[in-house]
């Protein structure tokens, strides 16, 4: 086993301090306390939402989403919440990776019914651009398994362009 000297340790950790506040400064950045706008998407159907965005922390968010869905098979409204964490990339490009759920009701177009709930658990990965202006715009896909296999078989994936306003 190799023998280590004091001086050497003291060293190594310093150099660990310095790499480990090398990357909490690299993550911590400054994310919009408030965003709103619009995140439009297609799986199995376009839809749209009215999406909300709040700060947690300095890398750290809330998304708020209600949307809709039109299918051939079914019209369907959707509220998720999404827990993200943002990460720089370069500039003003960020990419962030999330997770959370949502509930929902569904009209099957198929079948003379009444309204159906779902249940659906969601992750959520994308890159967005902060221009200066406050305009924010996104790029996302939001894996979804729904508990309702009514309004669908399982998985589900979602790609979406979001444009939102920060304040």
């Amino acid at each position: 086993m190799m023998k280590v000297s004091l001086k050497r340790k003291k060293q190594y950790t310093t150099l660990l301090l310095l790499l480990g506040l090398g990357v909490f400064t690299a993550n911590a950045q400054i994310i919009s306390k408030n965003a709103i706008g619009i995140r439009a998407g297609d799986n199995d159907g376009f839809g749209s939402e009215i999406s909300y965005q709040r700060a947690l922390g300095n890398a750290t968010r809330l998304e708020l989403d209600l949307g809709w869905r039109d299918t051939e098979n079914f019209d369907a409204m959707k509220f998720t919440a999404l827990h993200q964490w943002v990460y720089p990339i370069e500039n003003r490009f960020n990419w962030y990776v999330g997770a959370g759920g949502g509930v929902g009701f569904f009209d099957n177009n198929n079948i003379n019914a009444n309204d159906e709930v779902f249940v659906v658990a969601s992750g959520d990965i994308g890159i967005e651009y902060n221009f200066k202006i406050p305009l924010l715009i996104s790029l996302d896909l939001r894996p979804e398994v729904s508990f309702n296999n009514d309004y669908s078989d399982g998985l589900d994936l979602d790609a979406a362009l979001g444009i939102r306003y920060q304040f």
